[in-house]
Formats: C-alpha cells, structure tokens, sequence
C-alpha cells in the first residue's frame, strides 16, 4: 500500500468519525428538540353491586405498539353501598374521593383526563329489574361526572364477559406476561412467556377468563391485540353467581325445602349462632325471584340457627349449581356452559382471595390442605370462631358457606383437581397494585387516545445512539491504526 492511499484511506475514516459525531450531537439535538409530553392520566370507577372503587392511573404519552404502559397511582374507596343503591354517606364518599383525584392530577392535566364509569353485576341486575331506574342512576352519575373538570368519557354497564376479559388482562399485565424491559431498557414483548388464567368473584357475578388454542371458537372466546400480539380468550360472566347472591339462593334453598317452619337450621352457620333476615332481602332479588314458594308472603322474616355441619353444608351449596346437565362433548363448567379445559396457571382475587385470605390459604396451597382447613373451619362453633378470628360477625358467620361455595365452583364446576390445584393463586396485588378489571379496561381504552410524538431517548435506554456509539468507536481505532501505519512509512 502506498503512502499516498494509506493517507487517503485514514483521511476517509477521519471524516467518516467526524460524521457520527455529528449525527450523535443531531441526536442529543432532538432530544432537547422533542420534550417528552409527560405523562397520561386516566380515571376509572369500579362501580361493584356492593361498593364503588375510584382507580386513578397514568401512562406515558408516548405509546408501545399503540398500548399505554399503564400503572396504578392511586386508589380510593368510596363508603357505603354500590351506585344502584346509592345514599348520602356514598355520594359525599364519592366527592371526597374525586377531590383526591383532582389533587393527585397536575391541574394543566386536568382537560386531558379521561374519566370512565363502568358499572357492574349489580346495575346488570338493576337493569333486569327496572331499566327506567337503572337508567336514572347512569344518568345521574354521568351529570355528576361531567360537572368535573376531567375529560368525560362514558358511565355505562359493562357485560360480563367485558369484565372477565378486562380481569385476564389486568392479572398478565401485572405479572408482565405482555411486556419486560431487554438489556437496552427498553419494553419487548417476553420470549415464550404463557399467559395466566383469571378467577374473579363479585358480589353478584363471579368470572373466569383463560387463554385458549387459537382456533378455538364460539360465544364466549374473544380475540384481542395487545403489544402487537394477538390472543385469543374463552371467558364467560356467571350472573347471580357472586358470593352475595350465591348465598341468598343458599337461604333461598333452606327456605324452600322448610315448608315455613322457624326457626331454619342452617349447616354453614356456626352452632350458637342464629340469623334472623326479612325475606324481601332473600327473594327481592332477581337471582331468587323464580324460587319464591308459593306460600311466601311479603313482610315475612325468616330465623336460622347455625349447625356447623360441614359435609351438609357442602351438600346445601353444590345444589344451587346445575352439574349434571353438560353438552355432548362434555366440556364444560356447570349449568351446561361451554368451557375449554383449564390449562396453566391462574390467578384467583377478589371475592376469591379473601375467603382464602380468612382461612389462611393464601397464595398457593394443595386441594387436600384447602378441604381439611375448610372442613375444620366449618366445624368450629360460634364461641370459637370469635376467639380465634379477627373478623366482624357479618362476614364471620358466612365464610364456611364461602369457602366451600369457591371449593365447589372451582373443584365441581371448573374442574379444579388435586393435580392441579396447586396451580391456582390467592392474591389480591401484584406488585404492590390491586388487581381489578378497571386496570384491564383503562389498558384496552388506552388504544383509543392517539399516541404523541417519537421521543428520542438517551442516553443508554436507546438503540441509536448505541449503534452510532459503536460506529464511532469502531471508526476511531481504524482511523488511528491507518494513521500509524502512515507514520511508520513515512518515517521508515
């Protein structure tokens, strides 16, 4: 090689150097250029049939594959009963909590905050009952919600099976089974990583929602995109199958087979204690109406006294689910409703988690630790369930009826066994986060606000700067050994 080209040759990578160095400092011009818009912000109302939850959450305004990465701020519970029975204490709870909001959201923020209402099982059922007063109730909310200064969307009732899927994605989100951050800090959608079912359980309603094959069809199977991957869901929402609604038709079950005679026993109540309930609040409602004996009259009470009877217990409650009939390929829950085969594992929150939660099965545990705890629990008399639990008289006394109604659901309906039962999670969060549809519901609705403009991030966190950061790198030793071996010839 000649002097004269080896000189060129350096030369050439010399401004090839100078190049990168000037697309690296173009690069930190833009970032300057392109101020990050900050961040999003987002507010949901939970309204359950027994209570309202209000969720305020933000997301950058820069998007992944049009997808918020969506994170839970803050929380507030509003007092008193749900919105379809909504009272003064609920409504000054439910200002107070929306004064909470307003003070969490930067005020220029506020115009651009998108503010959701999803009601739940329990307006679904209001709506069965009176449409014309489910209607007054929306309507009053969306009144209230547009005199803030939030951007309102909708209050509207949610399907169950909306619910259901919302679950799925808030549980996957959560445990990150749609994005992780790589080497580079940037969010990738995980390699080989499985989705988990979810269980969720209401008042009124109780939902299951797991991934299913991709060529699985029918009603209750549902196809939805998320980080640019497709997935496909069989959920389905069992109404009047809530834990609340589930135990009037447990009173509705006694009531019926006593002929009237008081007082009632009841196997699920502990022995000692005894429950007196007007039977407006057993057969008023639209999960029990069609099991009104013909000899009820209207302004009737109703006494129990507790047995502590676990294996009749179990008996009383697998009878308000239907599990005989099946279709012809025999996959399916109870009350004949298709469903896939469970595989993998789930999450089961809500309802599910605190009648584990009050047995002392959270997390995961085996189907046999789950029967004995169960079947020791429903043993207990009233004397001794107030000694060794925390817990006030309301939900005391009925956590023997919940915990074998989540047994059977789960083992008789889902077709939970004992190999796989240990695959099932009682949690109520993830990371420090509740898990609720309304994360699911803010994620899916955050496809609908237009994604701002590319950032340009440094200095690690971005691929382009580390390519150009090589190249230069890489440039730099080239041009040095040229110019060295240049200096060697011309001097030697």
């Amino acid at each position: 090689m000649t002097t004269k080209l080896a000189t060129a040759i350096a030369a050439f990578f010399l401004l090839a150097s100078i190049a990168v160095i000037i697309a690296i400092s173009t690069v930190q011009v833009k970032q300057k250029t392109y101020i990050s818009p900050g961040l999003k912000y987002g507010i949901v109302l939970d309204a359950g049939s027994s209570r309202t939850t209000v969720y305020l959450y933000q997301w950058p305004a820069e998007k992944e594959n049009n997808t918020g990465i969506v994170t839970q701020t803050t929380k507030c519970q509003v007092k008193g009963p749900g919105i379809s029975e909504m009272n003064l204490e609920a409504w000054n709870s439910l200002k107070s909590c929306m004064e909470d909001m307003k003070s969490a959201v930067p005020p220029h923020q506020h115009k651009s905050t998108a503010i959701f209402l999803g009601a739940t099982a329990g307006m679904r059922l209001l709506q069965q009952k009176n449409k014309g007063e489910s209607n007054n109730v929306l309507t009053s909310m969306q009144d209230y919600l547009r005199s803030l200064p939030f951007d309102f969307h909708n209050a509207s009732i949610i399907s169950g099976q909306e619910e259901g899927l919302y679950g799925w994605i808030t549980v996957n989100y959560l445990m990150g089974n749609f994005l992780e951050k790589n080497i580079w800090n940037a969010w990738v959608h995980p390699h080989g990583a499985q989705t988990v079912g979810s269980l969720d359980l209401g008042g009124a309603s109780t939902q299951i929602a797991f991934a299913a094959p991709s060529d699985a069809t029918g009603e209750d199977l549902i196809k939805i995109s998320l980080y640019g991957y497709e997935y496909n869901v069989y959920t389905h929402s069992f109404l009047c199958y809530g834990k609340n609604e589930a135990e009037k038709k447990v009173l509705a079950e006694l009531v019926k087979t006593s002929s009237g005679r008081l007082p009632i026993n009841h196997p699920c109540y502990p022995l000692g204690y005894t429950f007196i309930i007007s039977g407006e609040d057993v057969f008023g409602s639209e999960c029990t109406k069609n099991v009104t004996p013909v000899w009820y009259n209207t302004g009737k009470t109703f006494s129990f006294i507790g047995q502590s009877d676990p294996a009749k217990c179990k008996s009383l409650v697998m009878k308000i689910f239907d599990l005989r009939t099946c279709n012809t390929t025999g996959k399916c829950s109870f009350n004949g409703i298709y469903q896939p085969p469970v595989t993998g594992d789930f999450m089961a929150y809500a309802g599910f988690y605190y009648t584990a939660g009050a047995l002392d099965l959270k997390g995961s545990n085996s189907l046999e630790k789950f029967n004995s705890t169960m079947w020791s629990f429903c043993s207990m008399d009233w004397k001794t369930l107030k000694k060794n639990y925390n817990i006030t008289d309301k939900h005391l006394k009925s956590y023997c009826y919940s915990a074998n109604y989540v047994h059977t659901i789960l083992a008789d309906g889902y077709k939970f066994n004992a190999d796989n039962w240990e695959k099932l999670d009682f949690q109520k969060e993830v990371n420090n986060t509740s898990i609720a549809w309304s994360l699911g519901y803010m994620l899916a609705q955050s496809n609908m606000i237009p994604a701002e403009a590319k950032l340009v991030k440094l200095p690690i966190s971005n691929s382009v700067f580390v390519v150009l950061l090589f190249l230069f790198s890489a440039l730099t030793i080239i041009t040095l050994t040229f110019l060295i071996i240049t200096l060697v010839r011309i001097f030697y």
